[in-house]
């Protein structure tokens, strides 16, 4: 349940090429820290670039936040990309909802995000894979420290 099927330091450094050859076809992104950085009011341009790319190899995308509607949807409207908001992550319902919006098949939709209690553990309950990212913004306070120290015990990332 808290396996992410790969590891990436971010959602640019993952290859289009293999997620196609790999037969995907729809992606679910998280939104904070994976694709925004916290207090940050767009991607990076070539995390943004990835997005664009994805969309232009005819990959679906979806962000799948549990933020608030104004806020995913100024960051996905840019990309050009459906979102859900106010999720609820770790429950897969909004996982569920993305997956419809994508209309692909569970085999072939990925998850990319950077919390293990939130996306890995989402999508493991729906069934789907995903790939681990580091976060965007090392966070200090003391809540973000706790839980990603949490996450370390469980899944160790890669050195």
């Amino acid at each position: 349940m808290f396996r992410p099927y790969r590891f990436a330091p971010r959602i640019s450094a993952i290859s289009l090429d293999e997620l196609a050859g790999a037969g995907v076809r729809g992606l679910i992104v998280d939104l904070d820290d994976t694709l925004v950085g916290h207090r940050q009011s767009y991607p990076d341009e070539r995390d943004a670039a990835w997005i664009a790319s994805a969309v232009e190899r005819g990959i679906k995308v979806v962000i799948v936040s549990n933020n608030v509607h104004a806020w995913v949807q100024s960051v996905a409207g840019r990309l050009n990309v459906d979102f859900v908001h106010n999720a609820l992550k770790p429950f897969p319902g909004g996982f569920g909802r993305a997956l419809r919006l994508l209309g692909t098949k569970k085999h072939q939709t990925l998850v990319i995000g950077d919390q293990v209690f939130t996306d890995v553990l989402g999508a493991s309950l729906l069934g789907l894979r995903t790939i681990l990212t580091d976060p965007l913004v090392v966070r200090s306070d003391f809540w973000m420290r706790l839980l990603r120290w949490l996450e370390r015990m469980v899944t160790p990332r890669p050195s």
